[in-house]
């Protein structure tokens, strides 16, 4: 096999390992859609909204204690000065979303 065909043979391989790792989880365009300007992208409220409003991070003990049961309840139905999203995405999309949180908390 000739260098050039070889190294793009190499080159395909690699990105399609690499590919995967690039793709979105379920739940993560929902969640920077939704939930990333108070929450902040990596979860740990600090935007100024999520400062204003004394979002806690999920990186918390408490939200790391929290039931996936838990989680999902407090977005269907909002807790504190955070609005219910029960009319806004379905259950499944709010499965996603605690889903993804929880790669976020790790």
């Amino acid at each position: 096999m000739n260098r050039n065909l070889r190294f793009a043979v190499m080159a395909l391989l690699g990105l399609a390992v690499a590919l995967p790792t690039f793709a979105q989880q379920p739940g993560e365009a929902t969640y920077k859609t939704k939930c990333a300007m108070c929450h902040g992208a990596d979860g740990t409220g600090n935007t100024p909204i999520g400062k204003n409003m004394n979002v806690r991070s999920f990186k918390s003990p408490e939200d790391i204690k929290a039931s996936d049961a838990d989680l999902f309840k407090q977005t269907k139905e909002g807790v504190g000065k955070m609005p219910a999203y029960g009319s806004r995405l379905t259950d499944a999309q709010i499965n996603d979303v605690v889903a993804y949180i929880r790669t976020l908390q790790k």
